[in-house]
């Protein structure tokens, strides 16, 4: 195992990895970067099954057997994407009984054509928890309004979820409190809460490629002094909120009860402007008690370069207050950015469901010639 993943899992950092496809289960790809590269969970989105699925020869036979049974184009990207992720749940099961229940947990996402319909939310999420039937996947629902009571609604049927889509400290704060509200209506309910976990998926990259265009027009020297600062400074500051929350009496009873806390998950990890490290929001994000989704690049990055000392993220949280002070001094908008962010995060994964949908449906038509 590399000494630098390991050096990061060590620290607290749990190393999942941000894609999946049949190729990567069926070739033993995904099981090699367990063995070798520290991987313990795996996250998926509509882009990443619309890129796996354009893969034709990996998905032709089951391609084929649902066109000869004529199903719908919804139906079927539900039987493929529901089975590659029982398969990779499979593949994590040792993962997730040696964390006990923290990681080895594989994600499926509602369609996000659902993203501001809290019912019909919670109706898929119950749906994909019991096609799937498999006790280490997480659901992911957006952070949007509509998403925060279908968090609690869905944890409330003791179904465990990953929150995706958070950009802003506030709503990250909410979706905390959805989460708590969620578990205890979990216990009342009589489920077994041991057996649940969550993750609050907090956005990273996708800040400083909004704020560092807004800075660029800026263009002055101390405009580029904080280009590439935000999305790290406010990731910092989500752990701040989450060190706060999880250490009040309120949680103190539901940890009492066996529950665990809904760990910060970095998400959009991947730098998108190639004059930064490409590791930049691994090392600056290690803290004990996270996860760190990233795609295979970012992962092979950090085996080869990754440079960190110690917990990057603890101790930092007035000098990453001055950085979104500063950003709004010259004019940008916190708020502004994190609500664009999060509207386009939805219309992004709306236009790669509808990618796959046009993918999947002329898939069946092809096998059905």
């Amino acid at each position: 195992m590399n000494d630098r993943l390991k050096a990061l899992a060590d620290a607290g950092v749990s190393i999942w990895l941000d894609d999946l496809s049949r190729q990567r289960l069926t070739s033993g790809s995904l099981q090699a970067l367990i063995e070798d590269k520290h991987v313990v969970g795996v996250t998926t989105n509509p882009t990443i099954f619309a890129k796996a699925i354009s893969d034709a020869d990996a998905y032709a036979e089951t391609v084929s057997r649902l066109a000869a049974q004529g199903v719908s184009t919804d139906e079927a990207i539900r039987v493929i994407t529901t089975s590659d992720v029982r398969d990779a749940a499979d593949v994590f099961k040792p993962a997730y009984d040696d964390s006990e229940g923290q990681d080895g947990r594989v994600s499926i996402e509602v369609e996000p054509t659902l993203a501001h319909d809290t019912a019909k939310t919670v109706e898929q999420a119950k749906q994909l928890w019991d096609i799937v039937g498999r006790e280490n996947i997480f659901i992911k629902i957006p952070a949007t309004k509509a998403g925060l009571p279908a968090i609690t609604q869905t944890l409330a049927a003791g179904i465990s979820v990953n929150v995706t889509l958070i950009f802003s400290l506030e709503r990250y704060k909410a979706v905390v409190a959805a989460f708590l509200d969620g578990l205890e209506q979990a216990v009342e309910n009589g489920h077994d809460v041991t057996k649940m976990a969550s993750v609050a998926s907090f956005f990273v990259s996708r800040v400083d490629t909004e704020v560092d265009k807004r800075l660029d027009a800026i263009g002055t020297d101390e405009a580029k002094a904080l280009k590439g600062k935000a999305g790290i400074a406010n990731a910092r500051l989500a752990f701040e909120a989450y060190e706060e929350i999880f250490d009040t009496d309120r949680w103190r009873e539901l940890e009492t009860a066996g529950a665990k806390p809904q760990r910060p998950l970095w998400a959009s990890t991947g730098t998108k402007d190639p004059s930064y490290s490409p590791t930049l929001y691994v090392d600056n994000l290690v803290t004990k008690g996270v996860v760190n989704t990233m795609p295979e690049a970012t992962i092979k990055a950090v085996e080869e370069h990754s440079e960190f000392s110690g917990d990057t993220v603890r101790g930092t949280y007035d000098e990453s207050r001055r950085v979104i002070a500063d950003l709004e001094k010259l004019g940008i908008s916190y708020d502004e950015v994190v609500q664009l962010l999060e509207d386009e995060g939805v219309a992004k994964f709306e236009a790669s469901w509808s990618e796959l949908q046009n993918t999947v449906t002329a898939a069946l038509k092809g096998a059905a010639k």
